[in-house]
């Protein structure tokens, strides 16, 4: 940005050295008699002050370009770096996912076995419900990490259509 808002102010430095070379150039041509042709000297030096303006101006915007093709770069990087968070905790949710989805089939087997035997464990009852409680919170968290996913993207496009 800095870069930037330098090559704003020589762009216009130097549009300001033409209109006062405009300027002078006008007030030269009313103040020369109308047939007094323009020297040779005044009239190559204007020109090369031109080009030179022109070259100038040229370089300013190629570096403009450069300045704005960094920007966008930093945009890119910042979009992969929230793709790369979000992966990460979509990660740690199915990883939780898997570990209570394990505990419950472990419970629900004992609670099986101890049935079959006829033998009912308050307990085994118990540390199942508890199990598939953990199961039903894991999953209303994955959902709610996939819905934070959904409006993270439709934000930048709600606040384009609020602006409109």
């Amino acid at each position: 940005m800095q870069d930037i808002t330098e090559l704003e102010k020589r762009i216009t430095a130097a549009l300001e050295r033409i209109g006062k070379g405009v300027d002078r150039l006008s007030s030269q041509s009313r103040a020369a008699a109308p047939a007094t042709p323009a020297t040779p000297g005044t009239d190559a030096t204007l020109r090369a002050q031109l080009e030179e303006e022109k070259s100038l101006t040229a370089q300013l915007q190629a570096r403009l370009r450069a300045a704005s093709a960094r920007e966008s770069k930093g945009d890119l990087q910042e979009k992969v770096d929230r793709l790369t968070q979000e992966l990460d905790v979509k990660g740690l949710e199915l990883q939780r996912m898997r570990r209570v989805n394990a505990s419950l089939r472990e419970q629900l087997e004992a609670l099986r076995t101890a049935a079959a035997s006829g033998v009912t464990e308050p307990q085994l009852i118990n540390k199942a419900m508890q199990t598939e409680l953990e199961t039903l919170r894991a999953t209303r968290l994955t959902e709610i990490a996939e819905m934070d996913e959904i409006l993270a993207a439709l934000e930048p496009h709600l606040t384009e259509a609020g602006n409109a």
